[in-house]
């Protein structure tokens, strides 16, 4: 899975390998080993699926700890515009 960093401490994006062939298409969208390689020792411990209208905007949240959550994001179909923003002190 190509990683790509990002300005933001701990934001990451990756696109999958996606194999795709007349029955279909297949892709790997998590290994732990993988992403441990990567510096991502994550524990999941929720997974959330939700579909959106076009033009729909979702609101911002944030969680702070011991509530924090880390997000794993998929885009099924179409595209998306995901807008990150980083409130900790010191952020680039």
């Amino acid at each position: 899975m190509p990683f790509q960093k990002t300005e933001i401490p701990g934001l990451l994006v990756f696109e999958p390998v996606v194999f795709e062939d007349e029955r279909g298409y297949f892709f790997e969208s998590w290994n732990e080993k993988i992403f441990q390689e990567e510096g991502i020792d994550i524990r999941w411990v929720q997974d959330n699926q939700s579909s959106s209208a076009y033009g729909v905007i979702r609101g911002l949240h944030y969680q702070l700890p011991p509530f924090q959550q880390s997000k794993l994001i998929r885009v099924l179909k179409g595209k998306i515009l995901d807008v990150v923003v980083d409130i900790r002190e010191g952020s680039p």
